[in-house]
């Protein structure tokens, strides 16, 4: 029998820069990404102190454009889109008809179009569900992920560094952009970002990324405040921040209420006068009204074991539930989880026990986020 080989990694137009850097790279989501240059630590702390410059090329951006192209994405968004104005951004998520997360995304409205940043590992399934739900409807869909290129930069001093080649970019609020010509570069600039720090999020062709990296990115040996960061300090970064992460808090069998996402859904949306039933709405309703059969809760560990996902969650002998996302959280100094369990079983302060392998590590259940910036 023939043996079938994987096919190759996908590059992001910075892999070089990667490469001249020293960075570990590993497979994501069929991408050659950088996990870390250094220590994870250090670039954790470096984006909470300063600034970090991530390479999130591998997420997917989805064009929208035609006549009914707001009427399609209202079909496929839980959240209501038609009150968003121009240059703004919102998130939102995609259900399939039973209320499961098949991703979470986020919108941006221009004055012609529309497009979605999808995550990676569900960019190819979210590109098929579009086709799927196209029906005869007037939009026009475009994949723009391997042609453009798409960086984060976040942290305290980004706002500052950016400003020094736009005055625009310091005065947009949270979730606004704009579109920059830059040194002959074209830039979706949205203040945006994954971390739990302020920052931005940037999109250009992808022949201009190296010249932009140069602009905004300072060898990782200098005493620069912006420094490449890798995916192991973004993870770090967004469990301290309590955001959830496909395949961890969010998937096709979550109740989106349970994860703290009902803001993202408008179970009124089939009342607007353009409007329609979005895809999943009738199941989200009964969610709603059943109210959640599980509680996404934040503990704090003892030691300095990491959790991981799936280790069961213990209370008075009795398992709770498990764990989602964990991590030695670098700026509070000690380890963290969230997890789902079973609603109203336990309280702040209440004490519990974390299943890792053959031993248990103590717990204790505090709020979450775990982790809120300084404004």
């Amino acid at each position: 029998m023939e043996q079938q080989t994987a096919p190759p990694l996908l590059e992001t137009p910075f892999h070089g820069y990667h490469i001249e850097h020293d960075a570990k790279l590993i497979d994501f989501a069929g991408w050659e990404m950088p996990i870390r240059y250094g220590s994870i630590i250090n670039e954790h702390k470096q984006v909470r102190n300063a600034g970090g410059l991530f390479d999130v090329s591998h997420m997917g951006r989805i064009e929208f454009s035609g006549k009914d192209a707001q009427r399609f994405l209202d079909h496929i968004l839980t959240r209501r889109i038609g009150d968003m104005k121009d240059f703004t951004c919102r998130y939102s998520l995609i259900c399939n008809e039973e209320g499961g997360v098949k991703d979470d995304v986020i919108v941006y409205r221009f004055a012609d179009k529309w497009m979605l940043v999808v995550n990676a590992s569900n960019r190819e399934k979210i590109l098929g569900h579009l086709d799927d739900n196209k029906g005869s409807l007037k939009v026009k869909i475009n994949d723009k992920t391997e042609s453009t290129a798409m960086i984060a930069l976040q942290g305290p001093e980004v706002i500052e560094l950016v400003g020094r080649f736009s005055d625009e970019v310091p005065a947009l609020k949270r979730y606004s952009f704009c579109v920059k010509s830059i040194m002959t570069m074209k830039m979706v600039i949205s203040r945006t970002g994954y971390t739990g720090e302020d920052g931005v999020e940037i999109i250009l062709p992808a022949k201009m990324a190296g010249m932009a990296i140069k602009m905004l990115a300072q060898d990782p040996g200098d005493a620069a405040s912006i420094k490449p960061s890798g995916l192991g300090a973004r993870d770090s970064l967004r469990i301290e921040a309590a955001m959830p992460l496909y395949g961890h808090e969010i998937d096709e069998d979550t109740d989106p209420f349970a994860a703290g996402l009902g803001f993202a859904i408008s179970l009124d949306k089939d009342q607007d006068e353009d409007g329609g039933a979005f895809i999943g709405q009738e199941a989200l309703k009964k969610f709603k009204a059943d109210g959640p059969q599980r509680q996404l809760i934040g503990i704090k560990l003892k030691g300095r074991r990491t959790p991981r996902q799936g280790n069961a969650i213990y209370k008075d002998g009795t398992q709770l539930g498990a764990v989602t996302s964990g991590c030695l959280s670098p700026t509070l100094g000690f380890p963290l989880a969230m997890a789902y369990v079973t609603p109203n079983a336990c309280s702040i302060g209440d004490k519990v026990l974390i299943a890792a392998g053959s031993s248990r590590v103590d717990g204790e259940i505090i709020s979450i986020p775990f982790y809120k910036r300084t404004p």
